[in-house]
């Protein structure tokens, strides 16, 4: 058991055109799938083999609040910047290139010693950064600090006894979803002809029939 990747990270849009122009057609993200209804829309764009950039839009909808990447803040906010990888050195000069080209403030590159990262921001003021890899980490925990917690002495792996252990486990047999948002996109994508059940689910969705015929509200 563990986790693999970003499945999705979600921001705030009031104008979708504009977000689509800056993430599809100036950052080269693929639309990938969306859904929309009665002043609602979700949308994802694809970023790598694993991972999504998804926006939702709706009228209430303001930009976020101006703040540079890792400025300290006394705001309650949790999140602080998006940073996303390129493979090599020109590719990070080419996308600052091309952002500074459409007019798009950017900052850096900076030498972060692990990484190079230039700086800028969405329409929507959401801070992004490239980040360009300058070494190979060969040992984990790395750290660099003055006063290193004790925490960390533990090791980079998950430390057993911290938690309670799992007494009933979920059984297959309960393995149920209620619907959400975007619970019809399965079928309309099936039905257009533009997406398939995966065999995992299909598999699950078959133990699921009870004797009456009737499948679980995953289906």
């Amino acid at each position: 058991m563990g986790l693999t990747g970003v499945n999705h990270l979600a921001f705030i849009t009031r104008d979708l055109t504009t977000t689509i122009r800056f993430w599809r057609d100036l950052l080269g993200l693929p639309l990938e799938a969306g859904i929309g209804h009665e002043g609602y829309r979700h949308y994802f764009f694809r970023l790598g083999d694993q991972n999504q950039i998804a926006f939702f839009e709706y009228d209430e909808a303001r930009p976020m609040e101006y703040k540079f990447h890792g400025e300290r803040t006394a705001e309650p906010l949790g999140f602080d910047h998006l940073s996303m990888s390129v493979g090599t050195v020109e590719e990070l000069f080419a996308f600052k290139d091309r952002l500074e080209a459409a007019g798009v403030k950017v900052h850096g590159a900076v030498d972060h010693g692990i990484i190079w990262s230039i700086y800028f921001f969405d329409p929507n003021n959401i801070p992004l950064e490239i980040s360009w890899e300058t070494m190979e980490i060969m040992k984990t925990p790395a750290m660099d600090e003055v006063k290193p917690m004790a925490i960390v002495a533990e090791g980079s792996q998950p430390q057993p006894g911290h938690w309670p252990a799992v007494t009933a486990p979920t059984p297959r047999s309960k393995f149920a979803a209620h619907g959400g948002n975007a619970f019809t996109m399965r079928q309309t994508f099936i039905r257009e002809g533009i997406g398939r059940l995966k065999p995992e689910f299909v598999a699950l969705m078959e133990d699921q029939v009870s004797p009456g015929g009737a499948k679980t509200a995953a289906e």
